[in-house]
């Protein structure tokens, strides 16, 4: 059985499955969020905690994961996360109080990253150049679709059958997402060998500049997204009076802005250099929130579709820039990619947590507290962009 499963290549669907169930597990529970607060008798902030502590135990779990992929081969950590990922979802289904959910969830996160860092270190190791570029953009137009799964999934469910069938559905899920990967998945890996030594890997990452700037890109991007549906239920629930079950499909409609981004993405590569895509998706992001800072001013019949149409621009923007931002990113560490992308995504990450914990801090009971957040961050992810359209920056 080893035999066959070694040095080969797995299939386009089976790396969308496994890079999407992390963010299905993280944007399902975004329509429950009011369900979350009532039943564990919190507020609507510290039920928010439960998507930032979801990408804080993400954050520690690429670098785990990505690490123990370089010892143990891409396979073999790949099955030992989706294990803890599925007892992360047993506890989510029996926590009774809000501080076992948040542990539980910590624990889902910290197994379900590894979806994230070893099938991107699977797509940088077996691929290269435009082919790369494009199957990333292939992959992110999936990425884009899997939030807007959870949210539908999330919203019916909690709507129709409850919050606790919710849990059940990821109990169910991380079950069908093992027995796959066990049948399936390829060790990709040329060599298995002992775990080189981290500290010249960090001052090597740390020392070059345009990592971080892509690091903050990918960071930024990616935090937009999830601050988005953690902000969002509010908004369309609260505000504007949509049942759960209405919101999670109004997940789909918003997926389909990254979707089209993605694609344009992969259709420019071809005879535009990716630096240029990335500052022109940032720049398309940046009109989409200046029109969502005018949300507020217009007659209130007009507020949901003018907030839906923003949000399908700003979207449209990162998601024509994030495929771009992937697959750069790391291309000067292939000799060390397996760890390069442990310790890579662990920085990330911790900024996606940060900006999603920025989120809930800068929530105010209005609908134009997600448009100027995302202004601000749109106008820096801008500003950060731009020198990647000149020479390679020298390391610090």
């Amino acid at each position: 059985m080893k035999k066959n499963i070694e040095n080969k290549t797995p299939s386009l669907l089976l790396l969308i499955i496994l890079v999407g169930f992390p963010q299905i597990s993280e944007t399902i529970f975004s329509p429950s969020l009011p369900s979350i607060a009532e039943a564990f008798g919190t507020s609507m902030s510290d039920a928010q905690l439960v998507m930032s502590v979801y990408f804080i135990a993400f954050a520690l779990g690429v670098f785990f994961f990505g690490r123990l992929s370089d010892k143990v081969g891409r396979r073999k950590a790949m099955l030992y996360g989706l294990l803890l990922y599925f007892v992360g979802n047993i506890l989510c289904l029996v926590a009774n109080e809000m501080a076992v959910l948040l542990v539980a969830r910590f624990i889902q996160a910290f197994g379900a990253s590894v979806g994230s860092v070893v099938t991107q270190t699977i797509l940088r190791e077996s691929f290269s150049g435009v082919e790369r570029h494009k199957l990333f953009a292939q992959i992110s137009a999936a990425l884009a679709f899997t939030p807007a799964i959870g949210p539908l999934i999330g919203g019916f469910t909690d709507y129709y059958l409850g919050l606790k069938v919710v849990f059940l559905v990821l109990v169910v899920m991380g079950i069908i997402v093992f027995c796959h990967a066990f049948l399936r998945l390829p060790e990709t890996a040329l060599a298995i060998t002992e775990i080189k030594p981290l500290l010249p890997i960090v001052k090597r990452m740390i020392t070059d500049v345009r990592l971080w700037r892509y690091g903050l890109l990918i960071g930024g991007i990616n935090g937009v997204l999830f601050s988005y549906y953690a902000e969002a239920p509010f908004i369309f629930t609260k505000y504007f009076t949509l049942t759960s079950a209405m919101y999670g499909f109004l997940g789909i409609i918003v997926a389909f802005a990254s979707i089209a981004g993605a694609m344009l993405s992969k259709r420019l590569v071809s005879n535009t250099k990716p630096e240029k895509i990335i500052v022109r998706g940032l720049a398309i992001m940046l009109i989409g929130t200046l029109l969502a800072t005018s949300v507020h001013f217009l007659p209130i019949s007009l507020q949901m579709l003018f907030m839906i149409g923003s949000v399908f621009i700003i979207l449209f923007g990162t998601g024509t820039a994030l495929p771009n931002c992937l697959s750069l990113a790391l291309i000067d560490f292939q000799d060390v990619i397996g760890s390069a992308s442990a310790i890579f995504s662990l920085g990330y990450y911790l900024f996606v947590s940060a900006i999603i914990y920025g989120m809930s801090v800068f929530h105010n009971g209005t609908i134009l507290a997600m448009p100027l957040y995302f202004l601000a961050l749109g106008m820096v992810m801008l500003l950060v962009s731009l020198p990647l359209l000149y020479k390679k920056e020298a390391m610090i």
